[in-house]
């Protein structure tokens, strides 16, 4: 497993160019120890041109019991050229959580939604986001948001319930656009049709954290489990 230390500046964090390297390889466990929050993440890059990335960080507790659902710590650096970024968790657009983000000042907005067709995806409860208190800023190059999800690693897909296995890795997909939201106050706001959409190989394995618990609870947020009745 490589680790990086995360530094307290956004500037450079997602400068990079894409891999070359074909797309089919084993994806490897990388690292990251966010020093402003505590938690380490599995961070995995994602191109949104041929010149800048999006850097996807996700946060799991150990431990986590077999068949149980589970919270996740998602943090997000996105380019200052970018209106909004999203996550698909089951790897399309349609029939599983979509985590949509768009920049709003030193706080982004994070807003839960679900497509049912290749269209506008409406607001969806399944899955609720709270931010952390910190991991929440932007500057001239760069903007980040990190929150807490309930939803987003257990729900009823198209064909069946679905559960993301925190010890593995698992295709997600990921879209973005330069177009910017005209409301980015609001997380029911309508979002620009993406320029970008394409997938990433992300291993959860990476990101486990011993004291989950107490890192939300540092961070100003509950570390009350994820509703067990979410598998049923």
């Amino acid at each position: 497993m490589r680790v990086t230390y995360g530094l307290a500046a956004l500037t450079g964090l997602a400068l990079g160019r894409p891999s070359t390297e074909p797309r089919n390889l084993a994806p490897r466990a990388v690292a990251y120890v966010d020093q402003e929050t505590g938690f380490t993440f599995s961070e995995t890059k994602a191109a949104a041109t041929l010149q800048v990335n999006i850097v996807y960080r996700i946060a799991t507790p150990a431990n986590v019991p077999a068949n149980q659902p589970y919270d996740v710590v998602i943090q997000v650096v996105a380019p200052a050229s970018l209106g909004w970024v999203g996550l698909a968790w089951g790897g399309s657009m349609i029939k599983n959580p979509l985590t949509v983000a768009y920049p709003n000042g030193q706080k982004p907005t994070v807003s839960s939604r679900w497509a049912t067709s290749h269209s506008t995806p409406a607001q969806y409860t399944g899955a609720t986001y709270t931010p952390l208190s910190n991991g929440n800023k932007s500057n001239g190059t760069h903007w980040q948001y990190t929150v807490k999800c309930t939803g987003c690693t257990t729900y009823a897909g198209a064909s069946g319930q679905v559960r993301i296995d925190p010890t593995s890795s698992k295709r997600l997909g990921y879209a973005c656009s330069a177009g910017k939201v005209s409301n980015p106050s609001s997380n029911t706001a309508s979002i620009p049709v993406h320029d970008v959409y394409n997938y990433i190989t992300h291993d959860f394995s990476a990101g486990a954290n011993s004291n989950f618990a107490a890192l939300l609870t540092r961070n100003g947020v509950s570390s009350e489990p994820a509703n067990v009745t979410q598998l049923l």
